[in-house]
């Protein structure tokens, strides 16, 4: 079962991906945050910086898109083969209210007769192949029945599917009994999203679905970042492995941003998951979150670390 890394706005870009690869790899696939084209242009600086090959060399990676404009989408995946790409994903799976009201990620889900012809439009002409990831519908997990006559009239390269509808957002649990039924019928390539952040939440998958060809998790690998090499039978984090990745991240994102202050507040995000390796260790994790200059945020990170033991998560 191949391991996807999931795209997650504002956190899994270049900078992060290219030290998660160095440090922990185990990784077959990794997707860009959504690119988001507009009227008159394809892509900002900073998401054209982020898909750059020159930003990805070591890394297998698939940009996501995210519009509902046929046009857009396909000036965008030309640019996109231009660079060398591939593949295009097409993001139908974003909750965001924002974006759920221009009729956009899992927006575009409800609105089925401009979704048919978009995907006409889009699978007639695009240079590279599409892979699509979605949820289960908008309001009613029924809804992905609909989605998959749709889907299965094109061809589609593969679907990852969040067991989830977009009012669930990322709360409750992911449907699996349904992903299991809708498996059962569908021709698509399959990739499963959801739930996945544990060891155990693995093999209990892999068990269940051993004709599955990919897994995508983006909280699990955040939370820990050597799940990937655990379940290829590797080593745990260490002390020293983790202050070096995170090291690492810290001074990329301070050569590309302007200030400080924008350094630490990524770093900071990212502590948000990364905390949850540290029970026990609130005190000093609470110092990494007051810190105010990139000094006083590596000493609390190295106060963290000195406080715990060994390797963690075993």
């Amino acid at each position: 079962m191949k391991r996807y890394f999931a795209p997650m706005e504002g956190i899994t870009g270049y900078v992060f991906r290219n030290a998660f690869e160095k440090y922990f790899g185990n990784i077959e696939q990794y997707y860009s945050p959504f690119i988001s084209p507009t009227q008159h242009k394809c892509m900002n600086n900073r998401e054209k910086n982020d898909v750059l090959p020159s930003h990805n060399e070591t890394i297998s990676l698939v940009p996501q898109v995210m519009t509902n404009q046929a046009k857009q989408f396909l000036d965008t995946a030309m640019v996109l083969a231009d660079m060398g790409y591939k593949e295009i994903n097409l993001n139908l799976g974003c909750p965001s209210a924002t974006v759920v009201t221009k009729g956009k990620g899992a927006g575009f889900l409800g609105r089925t007769e401009a979704l048919h012809s978009f995907l006409e439009e889009v699978f007639t002409k695009c240079p590279i192949e599409i892979s699509l990831k979605t949820r289960l519908g908008m309001e009613e997990k029924e809804e992905v029945w609909g989605l998959l006559a749709l889907f299965q009239e094109y061809p589609v390269k593969e679907w990852t599917l969040h067991a989830r509808v977009r009012a669930d957002f990322y709360g409750g649990k992911a449907d699996v009994d349904l992903f299991e039924e809708l498996a059962k019928r569908c021709t698509i390539p399959l990739c499963y999203n959801g739930d996945i952040v544990t060891m155990e939440d693995h093999k209990n998958l892999e068990e269940r679905f051993p004709w599955l060809q990919a897994v995508m998790i983006g909280r699990g690998f955040l939370a820990n970042p050597a799940l990937a090499r655990q379940i290829a039978g590797g080593k745990a984090t260490t002390k020293e492995e983790f202050w070096a990745f995170q090291e690492e991240i810290c001074m990329g994102y301070k050569e590309i941003m302007s200030g400080e202050r924008n350094t630490l507040f990524k770093m900071k995000e990212l502590w948000s998951y990364w905390e949850r390796m540290f029970a026990g260790r609130e005190k000093e994790v609470k110092s990494v979150k007051k810190a105010s200059s990139i000094a006083t945020y590596l000493k609390a990170v190295e106060g963290v670390l000195d406080a715990s033991y060994g390797t963690f998560l075993e």
